[in-house]
C-alpha cells in the first residue's frame, strides 16, 4: 500500500487532512511534534485518540525543545501573552518562526525512511492567522528543496488539501469525511475547556457558525 506521512497536531485542520489522506488510499504514518507549545499535553491526547480512531500503526513523536529556547512566540514563550482581543492584521505573536519549514524537513526525513510518496499538512492560506509558512508558494518551495535534498530515487509530494479553503469549508469537509471533531483541539492556551477568545478559537468558532454546525468541544466562553 502507498504511504503518506501526515503532520498531525491533533487540531481540526491536520485531522481533516489525515482523513483525506486515508480516503485517497494511503497508509498513514503520523508525525506529532512537541515543540513546547502551551497546550502540548492536550494536543498529544488528541493525536493519540485520532490515531486510534484512524487505526494508525506508524507513529512518530518528535521532541523539539529548541523552539522554547528560540522563543519569540506566544505559543512557546510564557512571558508573551496569547492575544485574546480578536484577529489583527499582520503576523501575530502566535507565529512560531519557521515552524512549518522545520516540521516539513523532519517529515521529509521520515517519509524517505518509510518509503512514503507524500506528506500531508493541514496548512490554510486564505483564512489563517497570517502565518507566512502557511502560504502555498512557501510549500511549493519546500517541495522543491526536499526534492533537491533527498536521494535521486526519492519523490515526495507535499499535499495541502485545505490550503485554499475557509474555515467554514474545512468544517463542512470534516463532516463530509467523518472526522471525529469532538477529538480535535485547537485552543492556543487552555487544555480542559477551550478559551474561546484566542485567535485559533475565534477562527474555529466562526467556521462552525458559518457552516451551521455545532462545535462539539467544550469552551469557557464563545466569542
Amino acid at each position: 500500500m502507498k504511504k503518506a506521512v501526515v503532520i498531525l497536531s491533533g487540531g481540526m485542520d491536520s485531522t481533516t487532512a489525515a482523513y483525506i489522506a486515508k480516503s485517497r488510499g494511503y497508509e498513514i504514518v503520523a508525525v506529532h511534534f512537541d515543540y513546547r507549545q502551551r497546550t502540548e499535553s492536550r494536543e498529544r491526547r488528541a493525536f493519540e485518540a485520532i490515531c486510534e480512531r484512524l487505526g494508525v500503526a506508524g507513529k512518530y513523536l518528535i521532541d523539539l525543545p529548541f523552539f522554547a529556547r528560540i522563543g519569540a512566540s506566544a505559543l512557546t514563550d510564557s512571558s508573551i501573552e496569547v492575544p485574546t482581543g480578536g484577529l489583527e492584521p499582520g503576523v501575530p505573536v502566535t507565529y512560531v518562526p519557521f515552524r512549518n519549514g522545520i516540521f516539513l524537513s523532519i517529515a521529509a526525513a521520515v517519509a524517505e525512511k518509510e518509503g512514503a510518496e507524500a506528506i500531508f499538512i493541514g496548512v490554510v492560506e486564505e483564512d489563517s492567522s497570517g502565518y507566512p509558512d502557511c502560504r502555498e508558494d512557501f510549500i511549493a518551495a519546500m517541495e522543491r528543496a526536499i526534492d533537491q535534498g533527498t536521494k535521486e530515487s526519492t519523490r515526495i509530494a507535499i499535499e495541502t488539501p485545505l490550503v485554499h479553503l475557509k474555515k467554514e469549508d474545512i468544517v463542512a469537509t470534516a463532516v463530509e469525511y467523518g472526522v471525529p471533531l469532538e477529538l480535535t483541539w485547537s485552543c492556543y492556551q487552555e487544555e480542559e475547556a477551550a478559551c474561546g477568545v484566542c485567535d485559533s478559537c475565534r477562527l474555529r468558532l466562526k467556521g462552525f457558525e458559518k457552516a451551521g454546525v455545532q462545535d462539539p468541544i467544550p469552551y469557557k466562553e464563545r466569542s
